[in-house]
């Protein structure tokens, strides 16, 4: 998960540059939620004490 995270980043980063705001903004609104959803199930995996698989 945290892999499309750091896509989406990447892909607004890029958008940012060449001009894109729009696409910028979506693409790094949903690496923030997408960032969020891991660091929830990576603290539901600590607490529990399993490994929670995305």
């Amino acid at each position: 998960m945290l892999s499309w995270t750091i896509t989406f980043l990447v892909v607004a980063i890029i958008a940012g540059v060449l001009g894109f705001g729009g696409i910028a903004g979506t693409a790094a609104s949903i690496a923030k939620v997408l960032f969020f959803v891991a660091l929830v199930l990576l603290l539901i995996s600590v607490v529990r004490g399993k490994s929670v698989t995305v």
